[in-house]
């Protein structure tokens, strides 16, 4: 992440009806080549800044949820705008509601956020060339490897509270 980087940054849907700030920075920000995300987005790879749930506040409008497949197979929560339809965010199984992912793109001045990692980079395609100043993993990676000590922090913080909504999951999917 571009340690210029100033915040809050603020972002929204292409009509405006839905507006949303970051109030810190991210705990990373991941450019997926991933074939799901290349389906997803119709492109060639997705930008997503993971952040705590409760550090992006909503300025304007309500986002719809859309509950969609994921390579996981227990599927991915985007939230839209109801309007013009564009993906803001998502929440992946792994962590639930305590995550963003917010779409980069979606940022007035995405600029501010660029990958700090390239992921699933097996599968990206061939035409995309990727820097050598930013890690590329051909799959995934041990964030204890790549992130931040601060980042590693405020995940640590958080893993209580997304270990007890798992197992909430867990018992409520065997009901």
């Amino acid at each position: 992440m571009d340690a210029n980087s100033s915040f809050p940054l603020d972002g929204g849907c292409d009509c405006r009806a839905l507006r949303y700030r970051m109030l810190t920075p991210p705990l990373i920000v991941h450019c997926c080549h991933c074939r799901w995300c290349q389906r997803e987005s119709g492109a060639a790879f997705a930008l997503n800044a993971m952040i705590e749930s409760d550090r992006v506040q909503t300025l304007a409008g309500e986002p719809e949820i859309v509950m969609t497949p994921s390579a996981s197979g227990r599927g991915q929560r985007i939230a839209r705008c109801p309007s013009c339809r564009i993906a803001l965010w998502s929440h992946y199984s792994g962590g639930g509601p305590w995550y963003k992912f917010v779409r980069v793109g979606t940022l007035d001045d995405p600029d501010q956020l660029p990958p700090d990692v390239h992921i699933f980079a097996a599968s990206k395609q061939p035409w995309v060339q990727l820097s050598t100043q930013v890690p590329v993993m051909a799959e995934y990676y041990d964030a204890k490897q790549l992130w931040r000590p601060e980042s590693l922090a405020r995940r640590e913080a958080l893993m209580p509270a997304i270990l007890a909504w798992r197992v909430q999951q867990a018992t409520a999917g065997s009901s």
